[in-house]
C-alpha cells in the first residue's frame, strides 16, 4: 500500500526544516505528486532517494582513505596557499596599488 506524506510529515521524518522541502519541490531535487494542488511524498520514493545519497559519501570516504596521507598533505598546503595572502597570512587578495601609491603620497 502506498503511504503518501505531506510536507510537515516529511519535514517530521527527515528533520528538515519545511521551508526547505519547499524550495527543493520548486527545484525538482526531491521526488514529489502534486494532487489538486497539493504536494504529497511517496514513502516509497523518498527512502531511496535518501539512500542515493549515502552511497555517494560513502565512495567519497572510500576514495580519501584509498589516497596516500601526503597526497592529502600536499592537496591541503596547496589550498592554503591558493586562500591565504604569503606575505601576511590573510585571505584577501594583495592589492596591485598600495594606498599611498594611488593618493600620490609616496
Amino acid at each position: 500500500m502506498t503511504m503518501f506524506m505531506d510536507i510537515r510529515e516529511l519535514s517530521e521524518y527527515l528533520k528538515i526544516k519545511t521551508s526547505t522541502l519547499y524550495a527543493w519541490v520548486s527545484q525538482k531535487r526531491i521526488p514529489y505528486i502534486k494532487i489538486g494542488g497539493l504536494i504529497r511524498f511517496r514513502k516509497e520514493e523518498i527512502d531511496p532517494w535518501v539512500e542515493s545519497f549515502r552511497k555517494s559519501s560513502e565512495k567519497v570516504i572510500g576514495t580519501l582513505q584509498n589516497r596516500d596521507s601526503r597526497e592529502i598533505d600536499s592537496l591541503i598546503e596547496r589550498a592554503k596557499g591558493e586562500a591565504y595572502n604569503r606575505n601576511r597570512r590573510e585571505t584577501r587578495p594583495k592589492s596591485v596599488l598600495r594606498k599611498e601609491n594611488r593618493d600620490g603620497a609616496v
